[in-house]
């Protein structure tokens, strides 16, 4: 993954910044990112967590289904939780990892679109 991302950083398009989504997953993930981004004197300037209950998102999976008729496999609460259960062994670890740097930025998911919107709007200016 390290290697797509470092060639990805090499296009023209990418040399104004850029946003990454889901990435890093882990602490090794995240050291890695550190290291390439130091060697293409490049800084990660801010990470955005969306701070969202768990039984927030399993409500929302909930409805989601119920209102697409369960079109999508992955619309259940019991797939749901099995990521949640993931997300929290692996990923959630980067939480204090990037708290550490100074550049976590924590925005309320469970807030209006808009608003969140807006948060991380906020913490990326």
């Amino acid at each position: 993954v390290i290697g797509v991302v470092s060639d990805r950083l090499d296009q023209p398009d990418a040399k104004a910044g850029v946003i990454f989504d889901g990435f890093p997953r882990t602490t090794a993930q995240a050291e890695a990112l550190d290291k390439l981004l130091a060697d293409k004197g490049m800084e990660l300037h801010a990470v955005v967590e969306m701070n969202v209950p768990d039984e927030l998102l399993v409500g929302r999976i909930q409805t989601r289904a119920a209102e697409n008729g369960g079109a999508r496999a992955d619309d259940n609460a019991e797939t749901l939780k099995k990521r949640l259960a993931v997300y929290h062994a692996e990923t959630a670890p980067l939480i204090d990892y990037y708290r550490g740097t100074g550049k976590l930025k924590t925005v309320d998911g469970a807030a209006a679109m808009d608003d969140v919107t807006a948060a991380i709007e906020g913490a990326l200016s």
